[in-house]
């Protein structure tokens, strides 16, 4: 028998859900080739393996983060952080743009990204003026957590050739006050603003990819889908993930969604090249055909059949609001081969989705196609009976309960949050709920998102729906083999079983047997990736 390249012995190994445990795992190739114990392993060594000692602690497979942002997350590292932790106060946020301004050229953009007006002092948006006040020499555009709503200043405004006779844009909003633009916009909105900021070059582009995914192998992320190659500098995206994938600068797997939006589509290029969902090879491969249909529950842009509490006649915004529009766009790329990866939050967005998807599918049946809803938070029990009916797959974030779940009870009311991510409902209806954060929406941790799966609990310690709890073992299927199916991949990763691909992570403690509590304090120690350790947070195991 030939010896493995690399043995872990002496841990508690998790091999995935309804697999019993292990101590010890062989790899060979970059595959798993056996687990059991560690005398079993052991055996499978020769003179050239490398023995990873465990010591006791936890390996598991590594997190597939199934809807994230890694190039965004990776060029936002060079913008002003204005997260909460570190811009509180609406007079922290201005000075950390006032600090920034003063080292940046004149008329050169200042850009911030992170703040959630939710939990500033003020409870309020940042206004125009005051941003006019901190960068008065500077356009400046700063971007609200989730994405989907920024404010502008007025140089920025005036750059953006937006004023007060602007129309509304369809699917968006350009906020105005007393006859007078605030600054902020939502959705479509954007759109002026980004087309005259500068764009960054293809070198910044791999060198964000490589940063941001050196970042994620920390946490023991060694998979992620891309939600949205094309959305802010079109193809040149697509040409940055392969050129960071030829030139080995790729550090964790990709599942790279297309964008394919109204205003903001690269999937003519894709097309014309011959590309579908599933091609690509184990580290960087075509996912699904991204769009937008509506926004965010936070910025009360998701769109609701029913008001926003205390805002009467406000049901959000829908970003396609013909639905034989989307119906096209929809069978278009259905019919070419595609996956669909539709953000969708509200139950009027998911609506409009779940109609697409049914007349393509009636059109041209394509079995087993898992066609996904992105979010998928606020949706109705009519309307998962579609899902599970059509095959549609929820890829939704249990991070939005934890870190927003305190604010959303300021929008909406506590029955509709509750009923909100209904995770347990999905797992029993054997839906494969993936897991993950639309980081740099909310942070990367997944210890959070592994923390609310099972506590139903936000940051501040409120609990939303307890009955929608997963047990832990649920939990991590969820960021594993869940994650892995709905990009297609469930036969080579997501579960530590002969012919699986060797992505690990070792926690520095068992998470199936730790109070809830301790899960957020869990340490990610070592990672591995095609057998290859690639993360280590202290000195050789």
């Amino acid at each position: 028998m030939e010896a493995a390249d690399v043995v872990l012995t002496g841990g508690v190994v998790w091999c995935g859900l309804d697999l019993p445990q292990a101590e010890a795992v062989a790899i060979r190739d970059g595959r798993v080739v056996a687990t059991g114990t560690t005398a079993e392993i052991e055996a499978m060594a020769g003179p050239q393996t490398q023995r990873i000692d465990l010591k006791g602690r936890f390996a598991m497979p590594g997190i597939n983060d199934a809807h994230m942002h890694l190039l965004p997350l990776g060029l936002e590292m060079a913008r002003v952080d204005l997260r909460p932790d570190v811009a509180p106060t609406l007079q922290s946020l201005l000075d950390a743009l006032r600090a920034k301004a003063a080292v940046t050229p004149k008329g050169e953009w200042v850009r911030g990204r992170g703040f959630n007006h939710f939990l500033l002092d003020v409870g309020r948006f940042p206004h125009r003026d005051e941003l006019d006040a901190a960068c008065p020499d500077h356009p400046c555009y700063i971007v609200r957590t989730d994405g989907h709503s920024a404010v502008a200043n007025s140089r920025a405004l005036a750059l953006a050739g937006v004023d007060e006779s602007t129309p509304q844009p369809e699917g968006g909003l350009i906020e105005m006050k007393d006859g007078r633009l605030t600054g902020m916009v939502a959705e479509t909105g954007r759109e002026p603003f980004e087309a005259v900021m500068p764009h960054s070059s293809v070198d910044e582009m791999v060198e964000a990819i490589e940063a941001a995914g050196k970042t994620l192998l920390g946490y023991g992320i060694t998979s992620v889908m891309e939600a949205a190659i094309g959305l802010h500098d079109g193809w040149d995206e697509m040409v940055a993930y392969r050129r960071a994938r030829d030139e080995g600068r790729l550090p964790l797997r990709v599942y790279g969604c297309v964008m394919a939006d109204k205003t903001k589509s690269i999937l003519p290029q894709a097309m014309a090249e011959g590309l579908a969902t599933g091609q690509g090879c184990e580290m960087f491969r075509i996912g699904p055909v991204k769009m937008f249909t509506d926004g965010s529950a936070g910025s009360k842009t998701a769109a609701m059949t029913q008001d926003y509490m205390g805002d009467p006649g406000n049901k959000g915004l829908l970003c396609i609001p013909d639905q034989s529009e989307l119906d096209a766009m929809v069978k278009e790329a259905h019919d070419a081969g595609w996956q669909m990866g539709i953000h969708a939050i509200g139950d009027a967005a998911i609506e409009e989705v779940l109609n697409a998807i049914e007349a393509a599918q009636a059109a041209n049946p394509a079995k087993d196609r898992r066609h996904r809803i992105e979010h998928c938070g606020w949706l109705r029990p009519d309307q998962m009976d579609r899902m599970q009916r059509l095959g549609v797959l929820p890829a939704s974030q249990a991070s939005f309960l934890y870190w927003f779940g305190d604010n959303y009870d300021t929008v909406l009311e506590a029955d509709r949050i509750a009923a909100s991510h209904p995770f347990r409902t999905w797992t029993e209806r054997g839906m494969n709920p993936s897991a993950s954060t639309d980081c740099p929406v909310t942070e990367i941790d997944p210890r959070p998102v592994i923390y609310n799966l099972v506590t139903r609990k936000t940051k501040d310690g409120k609990v939303f729906g307890p009955e929608q709890r997963l047990t832990i073992d649920e939990a991590l299927h969820a960021y594993t083999s869940a994650s892995a199916f709905a990009s297609g991949e469930e036969d080579i990763k997501g579960r530590l079983v002969p012919g699986h691909l060797a992505d690990i992570a070792v926690f520095d403690r068992d998470l199936t047997a730790v109070e809830p509590d301790a899960l957020l304090d869990a340490v990610c120690e070592m990672t591995l990736r095609g057998g290859e350790v690639v993360h280590e947070a202290r000195g050789p195991a």
